[in-house]
């Protein structure tokens, strides 16, 4: 099963949920699609979805799915990696409508940048490799790596300081 998640952000991030729904449509990838879509506005045909589920409900989902995608948000692609899983990163972006400005492709192109923790797809045409690839992906990014979740959770807090405040991180 896949878990989508874009959020609980006011403005709707149809280009996600479309393209996901469209993939099941021209059987692009044949798995159980659960998504939580949250405001967008169009209403998947081709997968199981929900505008909001409960919390308890979002946690079986992560924990269940093989892959979970989510927007760009913190608080959506911390819960995937705190049970262990490497979540694809799909940031909203302001030219779509689907966010005020782009700090989300910012932040989550620094996160895998720095922390080898997700996979960040800036262009949603190459979500269906990504897909695909997921195993492989995830396989290359492990090698050599180990759970650490409180350097994770330093380094995180550390990341969201330097973005918050605008500085770049000393070398």
């Amino acid at each position: 099963m896949i878990f989508v998640t874009v959020g609980t952000h006011e403005q709707p991030f149809n280009r996600l949920v479309e393209y996901i729904d469209n993939m099941i449509r021209d059987a692009l990838i044949n798995e159980e699609i659960v998504i939580q879509t949250g405001y967008s506005t169009y209403e998947p045909k081709y997968c199981t979805w929900q505008k909001l589920y409960p919390y308890q409900q979002m946690v079986k989902f992560v924990n269940e799915a093989r892959i979970v995608i989510t927007h760009g948000g913190p608080s959506s692609f911390i819960m995937p990696l705190q049970v262990g899983k490497t979540p694809i990163i799909v940031p909203r972006q302001k030219k779509f409508g689907e966010h005020v400005n782009d700090h989300q492709v910012a932040f989550a192109q620094e996160v895998a940048k720095r922390m080898g923790t997700i996979i960040t797809v800036v262009d949603v045409e190459k979500l269906e490799d990504t897909i695909k690839g997921y195993d492989e992906i995830v396989a290359r990014m492990k090698s050599g790596t180990k759970s650490n979740n409180v350097k994770f959770n330093v380094e995180l807090g550390k990341l969201v300081d330097d973005v918050m405040t605008g500085r770049k991180k000393k070398k």
